[in-house]
This record gives structure tokens, C-alpha cells and sequence, in this order.
């Protein structure tokens, strides 16, 4: 057994809309050892995103119990979860959440922003680093409107790696890229996880769970299956298989 990131014990969240009382999580229990690369999957309406609201301390649930890295988070007050968050949680998005106007080293420090151990030269060395390990090295001083969107997601995953947490949520982080990129990006997921990192990838594409370690599947706010992957595709082969895009 390995160290434990993630554990959800039944976990119920409950939403009033109206009269109504809307079930998104129905008793969700599972746990996440260090260095898993999960899927979790789902149509429209299983409960996803309010996992992950959960998953990533935004939202708290109605009944159960979640630990992260070992810290009860249902027993923290909204602070203290915002801190836990910054420290332990490394974000990425769909719509990458950049800052506009700014440029890439800007948008990496940003989590270190909160943290006051580090000294402004300090962020910028660990933004700097990051970018570099995610092949940004050239576009240090980028600004968004600079960049294609996978070195846009790039940033994203670089701002999300910096503060070395605990944990890497990945929201659709391919679902706004076109196909070659897409798995550039998961090219960089899987040397991540080679690299011994904690992913968990929410995602409605069924392709993305052949390269995961492990998919768990959401229906109607329950787990209705929690798979091994013993033959884990290689994105490498897969984006060097693939013909170049001429216009």
C-alpha cells in the first residue's frame, strides 16, 4: 500500500433548488494512493463537477468524510481549506484561467503569491523552473494573447506544478485543444506521472482513460465502477503515429 493523497467515505452532497432537493453525490467512497493517474468520468449531470468542487476543498459535502493528504477537511473552517487548497492542490482547467495581461513567469508565481515563506526571487526561480520542465523555457515572458492554447495549457499545468502539491486536478484539460495537441498534453500527463505525480483527470472523453493507471466512472452522483487499466496506452507513440497537420 502506498501513502494515501486522497479518501472519500461517503460522500452525500445535497442541493435545494426550489422546493426540490437535488442528490449530485449519493455515497461516493474511494481513495487515491500517491502516484495514481485517475480518470473520473461521466456524462453530463453524474456528479463530476461536484466531485471535484469536493475533491478540490471549493465546495464541502453534505454528509461523509474527505481527507486530503491526511487533513480532515469537512472539520476546517472556509480559511483554512482556501490555505489547504493553495498548498496541497495543483489546478488546471479547461479554459486555462490565465491572467490576460500578464506574462507566463507572472501567471506560475501566482499560487506562491499567497504563500509567504517564499521571497519574490524565490517565485520567480520556481516559476521559472516550472515553466522549463513543462518544454516553456523560450516563453518565460509570453503574455496569453502570445500563445497557442496548448502553450496556454502549458502555463496552466507550470502554475499548477509549482507549489509541488499534493494532489494535481485536472478539469477537461484538453477538451478547448484540437487533437495534436491534446496529446502533447498528455504526453506531458504521463511523464508526470512517470515522474511519480498524483493526478486526477475529470474528463468526458472516453480515449483520455486508455493513458490513465485507473478510471472511475459517475452515474447519477454514484461510482458505478472503479477499473485498473493493466495495458496503459503510450501518448508518445500515439502523437508520433499521427499524421503532420499541413493547411
Amino acid at each position: 500500500m502506498g501513502k494515501e493523497i486522497i479518501r472519500l467515505d461517503n460522500i452525500r452532497r445535497h442541493f435545494q433548488v426550489g422546493d426540490e432537493t437535488v442528490k449530485a453525490l449519493r455515497g461516493v467512497s474511494f481513495t487515491i494512493e500517491e502516484g495514481e493517474f485517475v480518470t473520473i468520468m461521466g456524462s453530463s449531470g453524474s456528479g463530476k463537477s461536484t466531485l471535484l468542487n469536493t475533491l478540490g476543498c471549493l465546495d464541502t459535502p453534505t454528509s461523509g468524510e474527505y481527507y486530503l493528504d491526511g487533513v480532515d477537511v469537512r472539520s476546517m473552517g472556509k480559511n483554512e481549506r482556501a490555505t489547504l487548497r493553495n498548498r496541497k492542490i495543483g489546478f488546471i482547467f479547461q479554459s486555462y484561467n490565465l491572467l490576460a495581461k500578464t506574462t507566463a513567469v507572472e501567471n506560475v508565481e501566482l499560487p506562491l503569491m499567497y504563500n509567504p515563506s517564499y521571497s519574490a526571487k524565490q517565485r520567480k526561480a520556481m516559476a521559472i523552473d516550472a515553466l522549463k520542465a513543462v518544454g516553456l523555457g523560450d516563453r518565460l515572458y509570453h503574455k496569453s494573447n502570445q500563445m497557442s492554447g496548448g502553450q496556454m495549457q502549458r502555463v496552466a499545468i507550470a502554475r499548477a506544478l509549482v507549489n509541488n502539491p499534493a494532489v494535481i486536478l485536472a478539469d477537461e484539460a484538453t477538451g478547448n485543444l484540437d487533437t495534436r495537441t491534446s496529446f502533447e498534453i498528455l504526453v506531458l500527463f504521463q511523464r508526470l506521472h512517470e515522474e511519480g505525480r498524483t493526478i486526477v483527470f475529470v474528463t468526458h472523453n472516453p480515449e483520455i482513460a486508455q493513458y490513465s493507471s485507473r478510471n472511475i466512472t459517475l452515474k447519477d452522483g454514484k461510482v458505478i465502477s472503479d477499473t485498473r487499466n493493466d495495458n496503459i496506452l503510450d501518448a508518445r507513440a500515439a502523437l508520433a503515429a499521427m499524421p503532420v497537420q499541413t493547411d
